[in-house]
């Protein structure tokens, strides 16, 4: 068997892995399908263990998919001082960008816009800035490795005004004495997790999506399992909860990382991590809005604004505000999308109005608690605890060092299994990788020898990789499959046919906002596409016709309760109407709905 087919997540995969949960005692279980646990199982896979993986919901259902898409080091955190951490995340840019997963990650060019003065009494403020800024990029550029072959970016340079200007015409050119252009990593994040936990599964790690960690199963002071709870299972089934028996358990649940602690509050026990949850806001606004050739950063008040090409499209961000609410859908409120066009519209020619917006999303960044009372302040480091025996809480750090934080929790499993060899991920590509190189350069004759456009191939490369060949072979069994999608023609039918039977896709959701991106790349939010999207999944997944449309109503409802949240005027506000629209899985445990109750969760105890 290809790695490629061991690591198809299909309808099948899924009713065999739920049978391996009920009937197995793993090496490891790891709670959370964000980059980092998908991550964590996918090095105790590559380190010979026996590994279960269980998300409540979607692969990068929360924070993983929600990101400002980028791979990258951090500028400001040169600023703060956190030399470490910005070359530890150079570090992976470069390991990503050409080693795991040059198929997914690739450099995109930046202009840090140096402000005017006025006149030759700003002469020096200008030249400051210039060398200021200069020398943080020189060392962004010296933190990644000069001379190493690594770095999968070119160097950064200087230009002056009417450089900046060529490259980015919409740049306000009253507002500008001159720019640096850099390069980073640009990612579609959620594709990136569910390639990761698709190798995991390529090397036998059982991996479920919509299975619920509902509660710890210990023997004394050890944690020996989880219980279960599959939220695809029909209403009172008896096999919907059970236990799933594992020597060590990691917990990588991000911004829910609290819950883990309360699972731990009937034995007295503080796992002595709390996580903050911040809110990041991102705009999407088509490509005619703005005129560029690259993205964007600029400094603000309170933290910095991106505006980043995206294919068709940019993506502007972010905010970073505390977040208190509910956690599983944290909403965009107007004053965020406002601040956002505010900033925007500072250095652009053309300002944007709420009228140019294609899309809207909202994410939670997981940072480790500290003093600080803004949280653009508070460290993006991770932690790694063991508040009890066979249990480890791996929180914090950022989506680009997801590795690094994933082999130091499984290194510490490692350790109390014992006779483990160490992490072996900076050496293996993500599927889709082996072989890239060559058939992107290749792509004019796979595209001739399939019959479908370069432009079709060059689509499907960065999306899958060499994976393409599978997406091809649907497209040959079924030349249907090759037309576009109703309501996104940049997307082939058969990407969603692949997704439902190869990537774990359960719902229509799953689909329209992580496998592709059409929720928020499009004006109709999705729901153009949604009866052609749920027509393709039905016919993978058995759907009859009151399913399909109980899918459809599902994400109507979604739409526009988010598109509701982003009129009101606060967080409070916001939040309320976005609850308004059920989650398809049936799983609200985040407001004490569904038969789950907020607080502190039943622990069941085991005597085996």
């Amino acid at each position: 068997m290809t790695r490629s087919a061991a690591g198809q997540l299909s309808p099948q995969r899924r009713a065999a892995d739920l049978r391996r949960l009920r009937a197995e005692r793993f090496d490891v279980l790891v709670i959370g399908g964000g980059a980092t646990g998908a991550g964590a199982a996918l090095d105790a896979a590559s380190r010979g263990l026996k590994v279960a993986l269980v998300e409540a919901r979607d692969f990068a259902a929360g924070t993983s998919s929600r990101s400002s898409k980028l791979i990258h080091g951090g500028l400001r955190y040169l600023e703060q001082l956190e030399f470490h951490l910005v070359h530890e995340a150079l570090t992976e840019r470069g390991l990503l960008a050409t080693r795991l997963a040059p198929h997914l990650v690739r450099p995109v060019p930046f202009l840090i816009p140096l402000p005017a003065g006025r006149g030759l009494r700003d002469l020096p403020a200008r030249l400051f800035r210039r060398s200021y800024y200069g020398a943080g990029v020189a060392a962004y550029d010296a933190f990644a490795g000069l001379f190493g072959t690594g770095r999968g970016m070119p160097l950064h340079r200087h230009l002056t005004r009417e450089g900046a200007r060529r490259v980015f015409p919409s740049l306000r050119a009253d507002a500008l004495a001159g720019a640096i252009r850099y390069y980073d990593g640009q990612v579609d994040d959620a594709r990136l997790v569910v390639t990761l936990a698709r190798t995991a599964a390529s090397l036998g790690a059982t991996v479920v999506s919509s299975a619920r960690a509902v509660g710890l199963v210990r023997q004394a002071r050890e944690v020996t399992g989880v219980r279960v709870r599959d939220l695809e299972a029909p209403p009172g089934s008896p096999d919907a909860e059970f236990e799933v028996r594992a020597r060590t358990v990691i917990a990588a649940t991000g911004v829910w990382s609290d819950d883990m602690s309360r699972m731990l509050n009937d034995v007295g026990l503080r796992p002595g991590v709390r996580v903050r949850a911040s809110k990041g806001v991102h705009l999407v606004v088509p490509r005619s809005a703005i005129t560029g050739e690259t993205g964007l950063i600029v400094r603000t008040a309170t933290s910095v604004l991106f505006v980043i090409p995206w294919g068709g499209h940019w993506i502007i961000g972010t905010t970073d505000t505390d977040w208190r609410l509910d956690r599983s859908h944290p909403a965009a409120s107007a004053r965020d999308i406002q601040y956002l066009l505010d900033q925007v519209n500072l250095v652009l020619d053309r300002p944007l109005s709420s009228a140019d917006i294609e899309g809207v999303y909202a994410g939670l960044r997981p940072l480790l608690a500290g003093e600080a009372d803004s949280t653009s302040k508070l460290s993006r480091e991770h932690a790694v605890f063991e508040p009890m025996l066979g249990l480890l809480l791996v929180a914090g750090g950022k989506y680009t060092t997801y590795r690094v934080m994933a082999a130091d929790v499984v290194d510490r499993a490692a350790h109390r299994l014992g006779g483990v060899r160490p992490s072996r991920t900076a050496d293996l590509p993500l599927l889709g990788a082996d072989g890239y190189a060559s058939m992107w350069r290749d792509r004019a004759d796979l595209a001739r020898r399939h019959g479908v456009p370069v432009g079709v191939v060059e689509h499907l490369l960065e999306r899958y990789g060499t994976l393409t060949l599978e997406v091809l072979a649907l497209i040959a069994a079924d030349p249907l499959l090759a037309s576009p999608l109703a309501g996104a023609p940049e997307y082939l039918a058969a990407e969603v046919t692949y997704a439902t039977r190869s990537e774990g896709a359960l719902h229509l959701e799953d689909v329209l906002t992580r496998r592709t991106r059409i929720s928020f790349e499009t004006a109709h939010r999705g729901l153009d596409s949604a009866g052609h999207t749920a027509e393709l999944m039905g016919a993978v997944l058995g759907w009859d016709a009151a399913t399909r449309e109980r899918e459809i109503a599902h994400y109507r409802a979604r739409v526009e309760a988010e598109r509701e949240s982003q009129l009101m005027p606060d967080d409070a506000t916001a939040d309320a109407a976005r609850l308004g629209a059920p989650d398809v899985r049936g799983f609200a445990a985040d407001r004490g709905v569904d038969g789950v109750e907020d607080g502190p969760l039943h622990l069941p105890t085991s005597s085996r």
